[in-house]
């Protein structure tokens, strides 16, 4: 039978294997995320209606539509949509490498060292909110070059790399615990703000950075998606086919770990989108390998709907979208861990 996939080309060696399935999902989640993004512009104390939020980004709005729109509002969904990509696709590089469905960066632990990079500088140096995103950043680069370390081993696998993850994430917590202890009553309530994540008050100082960051990893990740695919026939398979498999996991790994402290950086530690959005693209593709496109795709259509729910949802009390995610994602990782038990892999 023949395959019906197709294998796309562009300047500089990038190639993507597209199946008409999968494009179509892609191109399916990418109108929902822009649907979603106008829908959210318009959402708040001042209603704007979705013709208008579009005129307005055209520039024909008016005076204070244009203030709301691309001075209030524009920022925060954009953080929404690169942070819900960023962190969609860091999740399907790390379920792809550990072949496993909970190799998450939630569960992994690169969060919760963002997390603790972010707390030691509110609550020992009492840093403004750049030295924090500073902070998360070395956080989680340190907590992944730590973890990466520990689970070498002639290579990183899979079964290892999860059972590293668990470990250093029950480490980084009692950390994260005995830093709150310490903290003053401010700091301690700066840093749970911080821990909750959310998308509230977000600028375009935080917009260029994390953009910056995505236009960078993203097209790194994807220049390595075919080695990837052929990696998860196995590691003899692969090295017979030409794949430098160590490498190739390493600048994965690397490009994910970024994306997650950069992600964690721009709006806190915002739970369960990087474990989800993979494991629903592929649902949706029905299509084998990483699924790195619209994983990425999924990850902001999963933020903008859940910061859309945070404020629409409970009314006059919005929650932080950190909130609302962790709410759904347990229940989504039970669902998932009763599933994957019933068949057999876990």
């Amino acid at each position: 039978m023949r395959s019906r996939s197709r294998t796309v080309r562009a300047p500089g060696g990038l190639s993507l294997r597209a199946e008409p399935r999968a494009l179509l999902t892609g191109l399916l989640l990418a109108a929902a995320a822009a649907a979603l993004s106008v829908v959210l512009i318009g959402t708040g104390d001042f209603e704007i209606a979705p013709a208008d939020v579009v005129q307005t980004l055209l520039g024909n709005g008016t005076p204070a539509q244009d203030f709301i729109v691309n001075d209030l509002r524009l920022p925060r969904v954009l953080v929404a949509l690169l942070v819900g990509a960023a962190l969609g696709m860091a999740g399907a590089v790390f379920q792809s490498v550990s072949r496993n469905p909970l190799g998450s960066p939630d569960l992994l632990g690169f969060g919760y060292g963002s997390a603790v990079g972010a707390l030691l500088v509110i609550v020992l140096f009492k840093g403004g909110a750049t030295a924090v995103a500073g902070g998360a950043l070395a956080g989680g680069l340190v907590t992944g070059v730590l973890i990466y370390l520990l689970s070498y081993k002639r290579g990183v696998h899979g079964y290892r790399l999860v059972l590293v993850g668990i470990g250093a994430s029950a480490m980084l917590i009692a950390g994260i615990q005995w830093l709150l202890t310490k903290a003053q009553f401010i700091e301690a309530t700066r840093a749970m703000v911080w821990l909750t994540g959310s998308l509230a008050g977000r600028d375009w100082s935080q917009v260029w950075p994390l953009l910056g960051t995505c236009a960078v990893l993203f097209p790194l990740a994807l220049s390595q998606g075919r080695a990837l695919r052929i990696a998860e026939m196995g590691d003899d398979a692969a090295y017979a086919l030409g794949v430098r498999v160590e490498r190739m996991r390493m600048l994965l790994m690397l490009a994910a770990v970024l994306l997650t402290t950069a992600a964690a950086a721009a709006a806190g530690p915002i739970s369960f989108v990087a474990l989800a959005a993979p494991q629903l693209a592929r649902r949706l593709t029905r299509s084998p390998g990483s699924n790195l496109v619209t994983g990425a795709l999924m990850g902001s259509v999963l933020l903008l709907l859940s910061d859309w729910a945070s404020q629409r949802a409970f009314g006059a009390d919005q929650l932080p979208v950190g909130v609302l995610t962790g709410l759904v994602g347990g229940a989504y990782l039970l669902w998932l861990l009763v599933t994957e038990r019933r068949a057999g892999r876990i």
